[in-house]
């Protein structure tokens, strides 16, 4: 029997879990499941694998142990991609193996989560293993395009939940002068009428 333990990142709508086995000083290895899988998907292969690696296969959104996204929210494959990049932030690994099985090489139709995880963030994937799957074809015509949009929204996105804080409490002119600040067609009337609806009364301000 091969020992285990569980993780869990958090994200903005409550976490992300993962199993991990090795040391955790060894090389990274973060394992990908398949289609309507979850971690545990490893638990017979890791036992066979190299020691000395530390191996985390994380549940994507929705599956396994980890947190659904509210709901109305879809899952798209960018979201995916995007649960790796959180768990490897988390981690704090700047370089590390992927291994992706089915879904984790596969999800609707024609996007692959980790070749695509390897397109988009080339600098952090030292290897790339592929369990009963493709790679990640585009035209290339369309690569330098598709990679600078997928990157930038994911950056982006990550950038600003990191920045996100408490909202500041202003005073209702303090607050009717930041929305004028932040939005030069309007007027001194234009915005009231919006903060009465835009903005919520505290204590504080």
């Amino acid at each position: 029997l091969v020992m285990f333990s569980e993780l869990k990142f958090p994200v903005p709508w409550g976490h992300v879990a993962a199993k991990a086995w090795g040391p955790s000083d060894g090389h990274p290895v973060l394992c990908l499941h398949g289609w309507l899988d979850n971690a545990n998907t490893f638990d017979k292969l890791i036992p066979l694998l190299p020691r000395g690696y530390y191996y985390v296969a994380m549940d994507f959104s929705g599956h396994g142990l980890s947190s659904h996204r509210p709901a109305g929210c879809p899952y798209h494959f960018l979201d995916y991609v995007t649960d790796v990049r959180r768990v490897a932030a988390a981690l704090q690994w700047r370089r590390f193996t992927l291994m992706g099985h089915s879904m984790g090489n596969f999800s609707f139709s024609y996007h692959f989560i980790s070749p695509q995880f390897c397109f988009l963030y080339p600098e952090m994937v030292n290897k790339l293993i592929l369990l009963e799957s493709l790679g990640f074809l585009l035209a290339p015509e369309d690569t330098e395009a598709w990679l600078k949009s997928k990157r930038r929204v994911i950056d982006r996105l990550l950038s600003l939940e990191a920045k996100q804080q408490t909202p500041k409490a202003r005073s209702p002119e303090a607050a009717l002068q930041r929305l004028l600040e932040a939005n030069s067609h309007l007027t001194a009337e234009g915005g009231a009428i919006l903060l009465q609806r835009g903005a919520t009364e505290t204590p504080a301000g």
